[in-house]
């Protein structure tokens, strides 16, 4: 009897013990109706323009990955960009305000740039047209959207220590796109300087004097583009938001002249800080950043209508990211996280920083290998369709859930983000189209109720019944070895790595039925696509 008793306190306990470190949760997706919207093409990289002396914290981890000397012959860097089939670049960064553009007008002779005493401690750098000629082949070859960055300190003059003033000469810009559109180069998007609004970063233009700027760049466009239809979008600003900079802005710029309002996101502090990987997995510091999507959507519903949001620069820690951290698995948590964040307040495009260069590249500097979060924004950009939905959740803060319409085709696309390194959530999902719980364990129990909502599930989907396999498809991210700072990241237990040929890997799901319990472990990311979600408000 004794031991019984001593065997079932064990038992009592041992369960207790393992309940701490499981936690069930239910999720509710709205999918009546979507809540926000991106675009069709909502990841984004960036090429930026700083040499291969950049250096920040006695680490110069730029090499060559330049506008001016990135190697875009390298047939792995043509594999990467491919994959997305239409993968927007945005070419700009910090020296972009130094930037001339080698055409007729110039005063001096075209050079790269130097070390010296300008702004950010570079001299001013010049584009021969071979280049551009190099870059645009290389965007047409493999089906990239390019979004360019002019220099808007062109003309202007010092007024203090960081503020320029003096009306922005567009001589140079003019010709350049001139000569743009005499090749035939197709140009999605003209952004117009960097980090130029608010107090700047290195230099700053006053909204006022940058709006009439915009003006006349808007009234340029238009005139060398009359014959085009779509026009290339006028971006602006590219800067950090700031409420009254960003208000003024477009107050005196007025209807219709900017069409995409821009800012940068750097909210995990400077590269060199020690605790990123503990702001990273902290979810109320990710929810931070809610504010700054906020308060931008408010500034362009009030006062620009009829411009959307995008993400023109983000890559986490600045200052060339954090090294060891940025392009191992753990930033992945921080990078899905706020593509979901960003895409909830309408956000239509969120730009990476970068595709290649510094610490935080979406590819190895030397290698040209993707980095774990390559394969995220790949898995995104294949899975997640324009519909956001809102999903309400039972969860703690540490399970991050997010759903989209599924990217065409029909059905629903979660992504679902475990930060806790101790707790594993097992969760059902419910559908207030339907109240359908699709995931629960209590579906083969009820077999024959589920296979009635299933019908009804196909007639909105407009597919037999007996061509529907009841199975959901689930992507699941960890790191190797269990490492969280490791450069490998794992597929469904699978090491993502290039295959013998130099190829992206294919990003396959593992297919598991319905009525099985849907979890996430620790410290692992999981997309679940459920194709016989009913979703009316996915049209």
């Amino acid at each position: 009897m004794g031991l019984f008793i001593h065997l079932f306190i064990f038992v009592v306990c041992f369960s207790t013990t393992l309940g701490k470190n499981v936690e069930h949760a239910e999720l509710v997706v709205d999918s009546t109706v979507v809540l926000a919207e991106t675009d069709e093409n909502y990841i984004c990289a960036t090429i930026d323009w700083w040499p291969h002396d950049k250096c920040n914290y006695n680490n110069c981890p730029w090499g060559f990955s330049s506008a001016m000397n990135l190697d875009l012959n390298h047939p792995l860097l043509s594999k990467a960009v491919e994959a997305f089939k239409s993968l927007r670049i945005r070419v700009g960064g910090s020296l972009q305000d130094r930037v001339k553009y080698d055409m007729g007008n110039l005063d001096y002779t075209c050079h790269p740039f130097a070390k010296g005493d300008g702004l950010f401690g570079f001299s001013e750098g010049c584009l021969n047209m071979s280049r551009w000629d190099d870059l645009n082949n290389f965007f047409m070859k493999t089906g990239a959207i390019m979004t360019f960055g002019l220099n808007a300190l062109y003309g202007r003059h010092k007024i203090s220590h960081r503020e320029w003033g003096g009306d922005w000469n567009f001589s140079n810009a003019h010709d350049f796109m001139n000569f743009t559109i005499s090749k035939g180069y197709q140009i999605d998007s003209w952004e117009f300087g960097n980090e130029l609004s608010g107090k700047g970063i290195g230099a700053f233009v006053g909204a006022e004097q940058y709006a009439k700027d915009i003006i006349n760049l808007k009234a340029i466009l238009d005139k060398l583009y009359k014959n085009f239809h779509p026009k290339p979008l006028l971006v602006a600003p590219g800067g950090f938001y700031e409420k009254e900079w960003y208000d003024k802005l477009l107050e005196v710029s007025g209807s219709n002249v900017v069409n995409v309002i821009t800012h940068h996101i750097y909210n995990l502090g400077p590269g060199v800080d020690p605790n990123i990987v503990d702001k990273i997995l902290n979810p109320l510091h990710l929810s931070k950043v809610s504010t700054t999507f906020s308060s931008l959507e408010q500034t362009i519903k009030k006062y620009g209508p009829w411009a959307s949001a995008w993400v023109g620069e983000s890559g986490g820690a600045y200052n060339s990211g954090g090294r060891h951290v940025s392009d191992t698995f753990v930033n992945s948590f921080w990078y899905l996280d706020q593509l979901g964040i960003a895409a909830e307040y309408n956000t239509k495009v969120y730009c990476r920083q970068t595709l290649i260069g510094g610490n935080y590249g979406l590819l190895n500097i030397t290698t040209f290998v993707p980095n774990p979060d390559y394969y995220s924004a790949l898995l995104w950009h294949q899975l997640m369709g324009k519909g956001v939905l809102s999903v309400e959740s039972s969860a703690s803060p540490h399970l991050r859930s997010y759903a989209h319409c599924s990217k065409e085709r029909a059905g629903v696309t979660l992504l679902l983000i475990n930060l806790s390194n101790q707790t594993s959530f097992k969760t059902s999902v419910q559908n207030t189209a339907s109240r359908i719980v699709v995931t629960i364990e209590e579906i083969s129990k009820r077999k024959k109720t589920f296979v009635h909502h299933l019908k009804e599930a196909v007639s909105w989907i407009g597919v037999k019944a007996s061509d529907v396999y009841i199975y959901r498809e689930e992507y699941n991210l960890t790191p190797q070895n269990g490492d969280i700072r490791s450069k490998i990241m794992l597929l469904n237990g699978d090491p993502l790595i290039l295959t013998s040929d130099g190829d992206i890997p294919s990003l396959a799901p593992v297919h598991v039925n319905t009525s099985s319990p849907l979890s996430v472990d620790p410290l692992s990311i999981k997309f679940i696509v459920l194709p016989n979600f009913i979703a009316p408000g996915c049209k």
